[in-house]
């Protein structure tokens, strides 16, 4: 067996190992299995972001996040597993943020994914399929049921997309580097929501839209890279765009993006295309986070500003980030999802002790 690597989080995803296998252009996706995991990859992820409102139109977001990280290309049964699970769940409003964590080994049955019928897990959250509301032959993931609780909040959501699965990049392999590293990356941004929220306040009953990213790499950053802006936005016009800059050491950024037609045809755009611009941070847990952006997709004659809901959307999980829904106003309209990692405290976020 080739020697095992350390475990991966937002700051270590440069870090090379030649344990696991490295994404290749030109796969083909292999469905149902591939919504499962890889363990001969280092880190993949279920990510789903619900832009979402009330009968009143307060607005709020729910993120859903299932991170598989791997010691080794292995899989193991009980403490032996070197596979590593880590969940997130949040809930925002325009006045709180609320977030948990789980973390759990592989092998001892409290978390995993499964794809035939597909179930996303750690503890008692999950993401599987609702087959009552599932067409006969449609993709596993056209249909899920989702819940997750905190100490504080609660939701439990139904997710019916209207549009088919899209692939990144060049067909599901998405550049991260001018130095080529990749991961393959595709999407079901097509959900239609409905469900409830538990709030400190009562439950609220909500409407909305989702997103899930489904990403699987060994190592999808560059050595010299730092951290990334990534926005998903759904537009009033039905057209939808997903972007990010990865931030690299000597100030430069590397861009991607993915437009997306109403009925799922999807034109990428290489590194340049597009420019995230911080208009505006706010201060959070010790540092100056970008809270309202300028995003310029010139090829679809895109020019927009967006805005976080809530500027305190911090995530004080074991590897820390911005996590929050933003509003979209400029040449285009409506709603989407900001995620910022990699943005270290300028300052200790506890005094030293004096003695």
């Amino acid at each position: 067996m080739a020697n095992p690597a350390s475990g991966q989080g937002f700051a270590g995803l440069g870090a090379a190992s030649d344990a696991f296998a490295a994404p290749e252009p030109g796969r083909s996706f292999d469905f149902p299995a591939d919504h499962g995991p890889h363990p001969d990859y280092r880190i993949e992820w279920w990510y789903l972001t619900a832009v979402l409102e009330d009968e009143s139109g307060t607005q709020y977001g729910a993120q859903w996040t299932l991170f598989r990280t791997a010691l080794a290309p292995l899989e193991g049964e009980g403490w032996e597993s070197p596979q590593l699970w880590m969940g997130h769940a949040a809930l925002t409003t325009p006045d709180a943020h609320f977030q948990a964590e789980r973390l759990a080994r592989g092998g001892l049955g409290v978390a995993g994914v499964e794809s035939a019928p597909f179930r996303a897990h750690i503890d008692e959250w999950a993401m599987r399929s609702a087959p009552d509301r599932l067409a006969t032959g449609a993709d596993a993931l056209s249909a899920l049921d989702l819940s997750a609780r905190g100490e504080d909040f609660a939701y439990a959501l139904e997710l019916d997309a209207n549009g088919p699965l899209v692939f990144h990049g060049e067909a599901g392999f998405s550049v991260k580097s001018a130095s080529g590293q990749a991961s393959y990356y595709y999407s079901q941004p097509f959900y239609d929501v409905r469900g409830t929220l538990q709030l400190p306040q009562g439950e609220v009953i909500v409407t909305g839209q989702a997103w899930l990213d489904r990403e699987y790499a060994s190592q999808p950053l560059a050595e010299t890279q730092t951290g990334w802006d990534w926005v998903s936005l759904h537009l009033d016009t039905g057209e939808k765009l997903m972007g990010f800059q990865l931030r690299q050491t000597d100030g430069a950024v590397y861009t991607s993006a993915s437009w997306i037609t109403p009925d799922g045809a999807l034109t990428a755009f290489e590194d340049g295309a597009l420019t995230l611009t911080a208009l505006e941070t706010a201060r959070v847990r010790g540092r100056d986070i970008p809270v309202r952006w300028r995003v310029q997709l010139p090829a679809r004659e895109l020019d927009v500003e967006i805005e976080a809901v809530n500027g305190q959307s911090w995530m004080p999980t074991v590897f820390p980030y911005w996590e929050g829904p933003v509003s979209i106003t400029g040449s285009h309209s409506g709603r989407g999802y900001l995620e910022m990692t990699g943005y270290e405290p300028e300052e200790p976020l506890t005094a030293p002790r004096e003695d």
